[in-house]
């Protein structure tokens, strides 16, 4: 019993330390990656609150690779997909008749900083080739405080009119 109590307080401690870290790493205006990007699994999935809430497309996509990278202080940005093709309808395992792609960094997810509103930072748009492949590279300009100040965060790959359909994973 007295084992288990200190398994959880152990735990608990470093629970709260990685919290903590990573609140520091925030505010010190480090880069966060997402070390893979995947389809949107679940058709018409929110992420984000509010007026910063951003719908998922209609159909499940899929994606063989890809990751995100964003410098917090600089606004310097970074994302590939490799593969990405709906995985359900008539054109299953192509990207259909989407033809450009956005990132997007949702911030604040939960809105809890930001007056109920999820912070939205998109890159420009750039080409899905046939093979679903898309990639960008560049600064997306300097970041609001509810991007460098709260840790509650997501990036997703949107189609040109919004919707999103990807998204990255892992936030390291």
């Amino acid at each position: 019993m007295q084992t288990s109590w200190k398994k959880s307080l152990l735990v608990s401690s470093l629970a709260l330390g990685t919290a903590f870290a990573g609140a520091n790493a925030l505010a010190a205006g480090e880069t966060v990656h997402w070390q893979t990007v995947i389809g949107i699994v679940q058709a018409n999935n929110v992420v984000g609150s509010g007026t910063g809430a951003v719908t998922g497309g209609g159909t499940p996509w899929s994606a063989q690779s890809g990751n995100a990278s964003v410098n917090l202080a600089t606004g310097e940005t970074h994302f590939s997909v490799h593969g990405l093709a709906l995985a359900g309808g008539n054109a299953v395992g192509t990207p259909g008749p989407v033809a450009q792609v956005k990132g997007t960094l949702v911030c604040d997810t939960d809105g809890s900083a930001s007056g109920g509103n999820s912070v939205l930072v998109d890159t420009a748009v750039v080409e899905l080739d046939d093979q679903g492949n898309a990639r960008f590279a560049g600064n997306v300009g300097a970041l609001p405080s509810a991007c460098t100040n709260e840790p509650d965060m997501a990036f997703v790959i949107r189609v040109a009119a919004g919707r999103w359909i990807a998204n990255g994973t892992v936030l390291r």
